[in-house]
């Protein structure tokens, strides 16, 4: 901080800077009356204020709140670029320059999204007038909080752009806001309800800081220590379509498009000239009258909603507390559009709809208000729609009638049956579930059905899944996609349906299907049976309503719900069902692909481990054995797996030691490709080495978290990816460490480069042999 100068100019101002950086002035004091001599100071006046004085003693610059005794003040300028002027007697800030920004937000600020009232003066960033004059520009950047808050850039008072809403994860119109931006913005509330916006960086060691530049245009940098210059991580407004309202009101503009800006259906340009030489300012107008503007008298049906799809959501939203937000704004004449979006809610819209972007395959669905002529062919087309659709819904009832008798007539046919399909006793536990089984397989050493697990037909499986529709797919794991299904008796299940482009052929299929039947452990998924026709391979497990542990985990809305408890429970979950592969079971398991998309959460957010499709069964005296093909995921596997394809029990520690930081962390272990740290494992041997360990907690749930617990788990999880199989412990040492307290913990060796390189392939893919022994199979995460 002190005095500095542009251009060699003889104004001079007092900012604030990095230090050992190329010149990035983050904050300027008297940015409209600089210094016009080599004379002037920094000091605190008598009422406690910090003012800038020239050489004449004329008072340049205020912080112009306190009224504290001159002998009670102290200004302190912080690491992270704050200067703050407190009362040292009452330990109270008076000011800061966090709460009068100029140009700059910095790591750190909280930025007002309640009015702008609650926290600091002044919510608002004004630009530089030009590049080498600090002086307030044509450009400010504000957070306009009337609906969901959303970051707006103005030019005096006419909006150039907007950020698109917050909803809860990141601003819903920034096409690139990925990877970094997902550990960055949260938006808090303080104790007195004030909500505010606060940045933090992926990897606090960087410099970040955010710009309103003189020309307009908000931009992000990181300092690039080894270039020795600031790179330009992304700028806003950048394409045609991201400048405010480009199209005008109830047009959509589209940059992928070679006209760029449409009218939406129902509507017409409002300027036909204008449009067709590419003035689209003034915009579309209604081609109908909505019911409420028509006279009493004349014809037409209720207004509807034209649903449309990947669009950036319009300005000036306003948001309602109701479940049904298509009724809410039905009834409500004035309301012209509607959007129930995820992170925010139901919002509505009156009046004409401005701004509209299309972005494709991330944007948000809106529902628009069009007559009831606009929304089809109107008229006779209309009526004869309605004909068919009623024809149609007859015929699919009795559809569905006949199969519902068919299947009930099967299944009493298989009630009153006294044998199996092998014609011994039945003891199915579920007859719901046995009902129109096919006959053996041959997946089992003697062609029978494995303990309870069942060979359902595989046509009641497409019924159970609606044919494998989009609707009910639940992802896509490595070897193809599981759907969500529902059996007659209302069973709920989940169908892995093994692709045919899958490198899992029959050999893998079987294997998963052998040892899971033939294990039972709560915290391992339980399979109901499979299928098999032709080509069609089918596993049926039972269903986890709330998916997999990574959808939680690495979301920043819904790792909320993953308190402290909830991750330790996790944790000790996870490490109980692999000590039972590894030691309890009737098999010795190594399970090889151990990862949070595999770890499933019941309704009670219990984890169970799953898909088998990978693992081994090791004899009875069996450590370790060698393969000819490695398979798992990288950032998991453990070095000796990956480098030589030797894999024993104390590979699967290591890749639940990776999983076990991922959890704590809330970070995956590939997610540092852009930072200074190569690794999760990387990242948290630095902390450790720092003895700021701490930091490594997910911030949502560091303050609330045991430390003693916390630090616990670290360092077990620290031992667990020992680069050495050696050196790590097996499940039920960890199982032993995580559950008692009094059980002392050695200290960790320092990881290799195997543990700590950088991972840069996520997609699956399959590589051809890299020596005459070794070839690779990855999948991602």
């Amino acid at each position: 901080m002190g005095f500095f100068s542009l251009n060699d100019s003889s104004s001079r101002y007092v900012g604030i800077w990095y230090h050992n950086v190329t010149s990035a002035y983050v904050w300027v004091a008297n940015r409209e009356k600089p210094i016009k001599n080599r004379e002037g100071s920094i000091t605190i006046k008598n009422d406690g204020n910090l003012v800038v004085i020239d050489g004449e003693n004329n008072e340049i610059w205020s912080s112009n709140v306190s009224k504290t005794p001159i002998n009670n003040s102290q200004v302190v300028l912080h690491d992270n670029g704050n200067l703050i002027l407190s009362d040292r007697v009452v330990g109270k800030d008076i000011w800061q320059s966090f709460e009068d920004p100029t140009d700059t937000y910095l790591p750190g600020m909280k930025v007002p999204a309640s009015g702008g009232n609650g926290i600091g003066k002044d919510a608002t960033f004004c630009s530089w007038k030009s590049e080498n004059d600090p002086s307030f520009g044509n450009y400010s950047m504000s957070v306009d909080s009337e609906a969901s808050p959303q970051i707006v850039i103005k030019e005096g008072e006419k909006r150039r752009w907007r950020s698109g809403y917050w909803d809860g994860r990141v601003f819903s119109g920034v096409p690139n806001m990925t990877g970094s931006y997902l550990f960055g913005f949260r938006l808090n509330t303080d104790d007195k309800g004030e909500r505010y916006f606060v940045y933090e960086a992926l990897n606090t060691t960087d410099k970040i800081r955010f710009l309103i530049s003189y020309d307009g245009f908000e931009k992000q940098f990181r300092w690039n220590e080894n270039e020795k210059k600031w790179n330009v991580l992304q700028s806003e407004p950048f394409k045609k379509c991201e400048f405010y309202n480009s199209c005008g009101s109830f047009a959509v503009c589209d940059d992928s498009d070679s006209s760029l800006c449409k009218c939406i259906k129902g509507f017409e340009p409002r300027d036909m000239n204008g449009w067709k030489n590419g003035n689209w300012s003034k915009g579309c107008k209604r081609m109908t009258p909505l019911k409420s503007e028509r006279s009493s008298n004349s014809s037409g049906g209720e207004d509807g909603f034209l649903v449309q799809r990947d669009l950036k959501l319009p300005d000036f939203a306003h948001l309602v507390n109701a479940v049904d937000c298509e009724g809410n704004c039905l009834k409500n004449s004035s309301c012209t559009a509607y959007a129930n979006t995820i992170g925010i809610g139901c919002m509505v819209w009156f009046g004409e709809l401005v701004d509209f972007q299309r972005l494709e395959n991330y944007g948000n669905t809106l529902n628009i208000r069009l007559a009831d002529s606009d929304l089809g062919d109107g008229g006779k087309k209309t009526k004869i729609g309605i004909i068919l659709g009623v024809v149609g819904g007859l015929i699919c009832l009795g559809i569905f009638v006949w199969l519902l008798w068919r299947f009930k007539r099967k299944l009493k046919v298989s009630s009153t049956s006294t044998s199996n399909i092998n014609g011994e006793p039945s003891n199915s536990p579920n007859l719901l579930l046995s009902a129109e089984l096919s006959g053996p397989v041959g997946l089992s050493p003697q062609g029978s059905p494995l303990n309870n697990a069942e060979f359902f037909n595989f046509s009641i499986i497409v019924i159970a899944t609606n044919n494998f529709s989009e609707e009910n797919k639940l992802g896509q794991g490595g070897f193809g996609p599981v759907y969500k299904g529902k059996l007659p008796g209302g069973v709920e299940i989940a169908v892995k349906r093994l692709s045919r482009q899958s490198n899992q052929g029959s050999d893998e299929f079987k294997n998963e299907m052998m040892l899971i039947a033939k294990l039972q452990h709560r915290n391992l998924v339980r399979l109901l049976g499979c299928s098999v026709e032709g080509e069609e391979k089918l596993l049926v497990y039972e269903y986890m309503p709330n998916k997999s542990l990574d959808r939680f985990l690495f979301d920043p809305v819904k790792q909320t719900i993953l308190d402290c408890t909830k991750r330790f429970e996790i944790i000790e979950g996870i490490a109980r069902g692999l000590l039972y592969l590894h030691r309890d079971s009737r098999l010795r398991i190594i399970h090889r692909d151990l990862k949070a998309s595999n770890i499933l959460l019941d309704e009670n957010m219990n984890p169970k481990i799953s898909d088998f499709g990978l693992a081994r069964i090791f004899g009875g005296n069996q450590n370790e054995e060698n393969t000819a093909r490695v398979v798992g995921t990288y950032g998991y596997m453990s070095p000796e797996y990956a480098m030589e394809g030797l894999f024993s029990v104390k590979s699967d520690v290591y890749s639940f030691g990776v999983l076990l930081l991922e959890i704590l962390s809330g970070r995956k272990n590939t997610s540092f490709r852009d930072s200074y740290d190569p690794s999760l494992i990387g990242y948290a041997w630095r902390l450790w080495n720092e003895e700021r360990i701490m930091e490594l907690l997910d911030p949502s749930i560091r303050d609330s978290s045991p430390k003693s617990k916390a630090l616990r788990c670290i360092h077990i999880g620290m031992l667990c990816v020992q680069d050495s199989a050696s050196n790590r412990p097996n499940m039920s040492s960890v199982v032993l460490m995580l559950e008692s307290e009094a059980t002392a913990l050695p200290l960790p060796v320092k990881p290799l480069l195997t543990s700590m390189r950088r991972y840069d392939y996520t997609d699956e893919f399959n590589t051809e042999p890299f020596d005459s022994t070794v070839d690779l199979t990855v999948t991602g995460r």
